[in-house]
């Protein structure tokens, strides 16, 4: 076997004080030969429950000193263990539900001490973003699922042995003993996060707390999503969906600074995709990857990057430029998608749609005027012109209409008072409130925007997320039960009873990438921090406090961390303070 060779290849890699480093490599160098296996760039740490939410405890059924399983101890299992939770099952089966007090990818550890009754005894495991669904049986109204990632599932185990199982997003976990006339004896139950371990080097603080949670949520959501690519979600949709992945994108630049994952996913997309495709099988796709590339760039300004991506992107622009009608119209094909909540909206998509294909032609004659491409750049140039000349109409959806104001295409000030204002939270989705915001702050609504921004997804704070979701209603709020516990007679069970289209009920993913444009947003138009030119060479700071009476943080650039600080003064002017690194010019409007 492969632990045979890999012991005769430690004996043959050399002795000294560099023994060790010469065998790690040795290790690494033969076992990536055998096994062409790639590096897990991820972390892996050991969490304890914070409490008990729920355990049977009668004749048929008991758990005995399940707050021994709270407790801080070695993992390791030994002979001699104290302080141990012990099930019973006895006509029924035994079971507690453990909360380990936030969202988180990965999976349980069980150390077990023993057994009796049986040599070996199955437990039943069901991992949960909220109380209900680690308590749900699979299948039926509440569309509890194993898709994508097995989160309900069984194990044998005997005494004296430690067992790693599952990886899927998770804040509760139920266990049931299944095995009847049996008990079992835990040292310790733990959570195993596997993430990947990188500093936080954008940041938000201001006088208001509930700004600050969110912010912080939001990073975190993504944090989460950026396993060994960027997904949508952890526990279901852990997929690379590239035109998700522009929010996303979009904190985790703000947050975490240029990172290998963002190149690795936008390469990968392109790898799936074959010649003559749209990416994801989606054309408004393929815009979003355009407009994703041209963000990344005006960030950290990587043109040995960009030019590696300039020849598919020029197929990619020949395709869609072979999908403007004589009108000017985008008429790419099937699937015409803009987000779920429009899907049956035609008027919405068409909207939604054209404004992506100006932004994506606007974004790819950018890239290749600075990269002297200027054949390119010139006939994008001129299928943005062309798309600009069909006329679009407000439209009975505020995102579709968010995206056009975005491309210049409807007046951002009578869009904002017409539709993007209207009823405040209502007809958001998680994904395009971002651009609904982004929209608002264009029409000098930033103060509005503020409000609806702590209505929606502080209503998600509300209601126990620790990460927001794949998507949120503002009237699912109302007499529902907080995720963090099960509900009670009369209550709502938020996760079980709510969602449409692919995320009904529990399938509802709890932690979606997507969500967390709003750390972005307050970045940018809170802290007005604003990249003028390619590579944050020109960055013009610009804040809104909108009642605040203080707002600070910091920014990750090429060349270092940029920290801002604006404080309301009593004459209600404000007074900024900035530290730039070398080689950053920082301009004031």
């Amino acid at each position: 076997g492969h632990g045979c060779r890999c012991s005769k290849g430690i004996t043959a890699a050399g002795t000294g004080d560099n023994m060790n480093e010469k065998h790690e490599s040795y290790l690494v160098q033969r076992w990536e030969l055998e096994t062409r296996s790639e590096a897990d760039e991820r972390t892996r740490v050991y969490l304890t429950p914070k409490r008990i939410v729920w355990e049977t405890n009668d004749k048929d059924a008991s758990v005995e000193n399940s707050a021994a399983l709270l407790e801080q101890k070695s993992r390791q299992i030994s002979l001699h263990a104290d302080s141990l939770c012990t099930l019973c099952s006895r006509e029924h089966s035994a079971g507690l539900l453990l909360d380990f007090g936030q969202e988180m990818h990965g999976g349980l550890e069980f150390s077990v001490q023993s057994v009796s009754g049986a040599k070996h005894v199955q437990l039943r495991i069901r991992f949960g973003e909220s109380a209900a669904e680690a308590m749900s049986e699979l299948g039926g109204q509440t569309h509890a699922t194993n898709d994508h990632a097995i989160r309900d599932c069984t194990m044998w185990v005997q005494s004296l042995s430690m067992n790693p199982i599952g990886e899927t997003g998770f804040r509760f976990a139920r266990i049931d003993l299944l095995t009847r006339g049996t008990s079992i004896c835990l040292k310790t139950v733990n959570a195993v996060m596997v993430f990947r371990d990188i500093p936080y080097l954008g940041s938000f603080q201001s006088s208001d707390p509930l700004l600050n949670r969110i912010w912080d949520v939001g990073a975190y959501t993504v944090h989460l999503n950026m396993q060994q690519y960027i997904w949508d979600g952890i526990k279901r949709d852990r997929l690379v969906w590239i035109g998700d992945l522009h929010p996303e994108i979009a904190t985790i630049q703000t947050v975490f600074g240029d990172q290998k994952v963002i190149r690795d996913s936008l390469d990968y997309v392109v790898s799936e995709t074959p010649d003559g495709a749209w990416m994801n099988d989606i054309p408004s796709y393929s815009m979003w990857w355009i407009i994703i590339q041209h963000d990344y760039f005006m960030q950290f300004g990587n043109t040995e990057y960009l030019k590696k991506q300039l020849p598919y992107m020029k197929r990619l622009c020949r395709m869609l430029s072979a999908q403007i009608g004589a009108d000017g119209q985008d008429i790419t094909p099937q699937m015409r998608f803009v987000d779920w909540p429009t899907k049956d909206n035609k008027d919405a998509v068409d909207t939604g749609l054209q404004a992506l294909h100006v932004l994506a032609m606007q974004c790819a004659a950018h890239l290749f005027r600075l990269c002297g491409e200027d054949d390119a750049a010139a006939h994008c140039q001129k299928d943005y012109e062309m798309l600009r000349k069909w006329q679009v109409h407000l439209v009975q959806a505020k995102q579709a209409n968010a995206l056009a104001v975005w491309a210049g295409l409807l007046d951002a000030k009578e869009t904002n008072e017409k539709s993007l204002a209207v009823g405040g939270s209502e007809g958001l989705s998680t994904f395009m409130a971002y651009y609904i915001l982004q929209a608002r702050a264009q029409a000098g609504d930033v103060s509005g925007a503020l409000d609806t921004l702590r209505e929606y997804w502080g209503g998600m704070l509300r209601l126990g997320a620790t990460t927001f979701w794949e998507d949120f209603d503002i009237r699912w709020l109302k007499n529902a039960a907080p995720i963090d516990r099960l509900p009670l007679p009369g209550e709502i069970d938020v996760h079980g009873s709510y969602g449409n289209h692919c995320y009904q009920g529990f399938r509802h993913s709890l932690c979606h990438g997507w969500s967390s444009g709003v750390t972005s947003w307050l970045t940018r138009y809170i802290l007005g921090i604003e990249i003028v030119e390619p590579g944050c060479r020109k960055i013009r700071i610009r804040p809104n406090l909108c009642g605040l009476q203080w707002v600070c943080g910091s920014y990750p650039t090429p060349d270092g961390v940029l920290t801002v600080e604006h404080r309301l003064r009593e004459d209600g002017s404000i007074q900024t303070t900035v530290h730039a690194p070398d080689g950053i010019e920082i301009v004031y409007s």
